[in-house]
């Protein structure tokens, strides 16, 4: 099954589309090229115009709904780089995620919360290019009072 496929197939199973617009939300691109290395703004759980998990993880988010956060962030970044590239074919390699996660004081669990996007992105691009490397941190809030972001970078063909 091709990684085009796969993305569909987890939206689908997620229960959301990505087929409209990435919305931006200030004065700065959502990605930038560079060579054959893509870098992808941080990504909230937003899909069209509502941000769909809010909140402190730990006190009005749980852990489960924190990762779903996660994979929706993660779907946004792949959405944006298979507009730009045609084809998340082109994608050689995710060397680094970063995912910041708005937590309640005694949140521990960034780590884990990091592991619904890592999941996917083995699950779409396949071991080879969906292995990276991730820092996982703890944050007072987010924009939008999201509860997950996360930026990535891509090496592309």
């Amino acid at each position: 099954m091709s990684r085009d496929a796969k993305f569909k197939e987890e939206a689908t199973a997620l229960g959301y589309s990505f087929d409209g617009q990435i919305k931006v939300g200030g004065n700065y691109m959502p990605l930038v090229r560079d060579g054959n290395r893509i870098y992808i703004s941080g990504q909230i759980p937003r899909v069209d115009n509502e941000v769909v998990v809010t909140g402190a993880a730990g006190e009005q988010t749980d852990l489960a709904r924190a990762q779903l956060g996660a994979k929706i962030c993660v779907m946004r970044a792949l959405a944006l780089l298979q507009r730009s590239l045609g084809s998340l074919e082109r994608v050689k390699a995710i060397p680094s995620i970063s995912v910041f996660v708005q937590s309640s004081r005694d949140f521990t669990q960034q780590s884990e919360v990091a592991d619904g996007a890592s999941e996917l992105l083995f699950k779409i691009l396949g071991p080879a290019a969906g292995a990276h490397t991730r820092t996982s941190v703890g944050v007072f809030q987010l924009p939008k009072n999201a509860t997950v972001e996360i930026s990535l970078i891509a090496t592309v063909e």
